[in-house]
């Protein structure tokens, strides 16, 4: 028997490669009937696509009002996206359902309304109550909700994972569940770099161009830097119509050792990765619980492109660096610290990082991660 799993995301799934790596996994198990923005994502058998624009939050004025007077069950499904799912596009999602799969914690309560009964896979992205607390808006109005979705709904879901080990602690402590480590790690590639230089020093960050993110820091040092020292940026517009990106642009004109490139596909980003010596990634851990955990996608891409990964001292990723020995940890995330993080590398740690990224990539990938997690579905859909 064909077991049916509906898999939802209020995201653009085809640009989401966590999402798009479940959805490959669910597909061993049977039919995936997939809910979220943008058009079919490959794996998935069916989709309902949500119409863009619509809100993932109760950002309505009578939602915004629930959430400032903490009537949070009545603001259940009230987000203008779930709304529309459960208004529109319910005639489309023909259960009983096998498993159903609620990715983050904001889709906990639509996942329990479709469900009708069936277990609940959740997806816990990150820390859900700390998701954007540098935000005044969302630390007072949202991070309460969040709290309140992942205390009502997580005691009772079959399964849970998120991205890293300080997250899957704070989960236990407040909820009292212990989610699987399912980190963002991409496919194995098979991919041979070249050899480095002192000479030229070839950094790059991947990644989008958000506030927050330090990248106006990342611009800064490399300004001050040798000229042997070049750094490329492959960077997708935030969500403010590229205004971020273009004020990173404007910081950087007229150095030619800064370039900015067009965005590649989460498939193709190894390979054009791999043509440098040095991966950054300098996010600041006091903004919010998630920078202080954070495990990111770049990271792993960073390793299987088989080059060295230049870091601040971020706790969850400092670790996997210095057990593999795959780069360099700055003192601090003040902008000297960086700069002296990079100064005195030289080939030889370049074409050493290069190596060990080789022996890496054979553990730190999706199929080498995901055992825990595909052992937890057979169980649960009794296969």
């Amino acid at each position: 028997m064909t077991r049916r799993i509906l898999c939802i995301s209020l995201s653009e799934i085809e640009r989401d490669a966590r999402v798009l790596r479940q959805i490959g996994l669910l597909a061993e198990f049977g039919e995936v009937t997939t809910v979220g923005f943008g058009g079919r994502p490959a794996g998935a058998t069916h989709h309902i696509q949500v119409p863009s624009g619509l809100k993932t939050l109760p950002q309505t004025p009578l939602g915004v009002l629930k959430l400032a007077l903490r009537l949070h069950r009545s603001a259940e499904c009230s987000s203008p996206a779930s709304a529309w799912v459960l208004r529109e596009g319910i005639g489309q999602i023909v259960g009983p359902w096998d498993l159903v799969v609620a990715n983050e914690a904001r889709a906990l309560d639509l996942a329990d309304r479709l469900a009708g009964g069936a277990p609940i896979w959740a997806d816990l992205h990150e820390w859900a109550p700390g998701e954007r607390t540098q935000i005044a808006s969302w630390r007072i109005l949202v991070a309460p909700f969040m709290a309140y979705l992942c205390g009502r709904y997580l005691p009772g879901v079959a399964m849970s994972t998120t991205v890293s080990r300080g997250i899957i602690e704070l989960y236990e402590h407040h909820y009292g569940v212990r989610p699987l480590f399912m980190p963002n790690a991409g496919a194995y590639r098979e991919i041979t770099p070249g050899p480095s230089s002192s000479e030229a020093v070839r950094c790059v960050h991947s990644g989008a161009a958000q506030h927050g993110r330090a990248l106006d820091t990342l611009i800064r040092v490399f300004l001050g830097l040798p000229d042997r020292f070049s750094l490329d940026l492959y960077l997708v517009p935030g969500g403010d119509g590229g205004a971020h990106l273009r004020e990173l642009q404007a910081l950087a004109a007229g150095c030619a050792r800064i370039r900015f490139n067009d965005p590649v596909s989460a498939h193709e980003l190894p390979a054009v990765l791999s043509q440098y010596d040095l991966g950054v990634h300098w996010i600041p851990s006091d903004i919010n619980v998630n920078n202080r955990f954070a495990l990111p996608n770049k990271f792993f891409d960073y390793v299987q492109a088989r080059i060295g990964i230049a870091i601040g001292p971020s706790e969850e990723m400092a670790r996997e660096l210095r057990e593999y020995g795959l780069g360099v940890v700055a003192r601090s995330f003040e902008e000297p610290d960086l700069a002296a993080s990079l100064l005195p590398i030289d080939a030889a740690q370049l074409n050493e990082f290069k190596d060990h990224a080789g022996v890496a990539a054979r553990e730190l990938n999706f199929e080498a991660q995901a055992g825990p997690v595909r052992s937890a579905l057979r169980e649960l859909l009794g296969t």
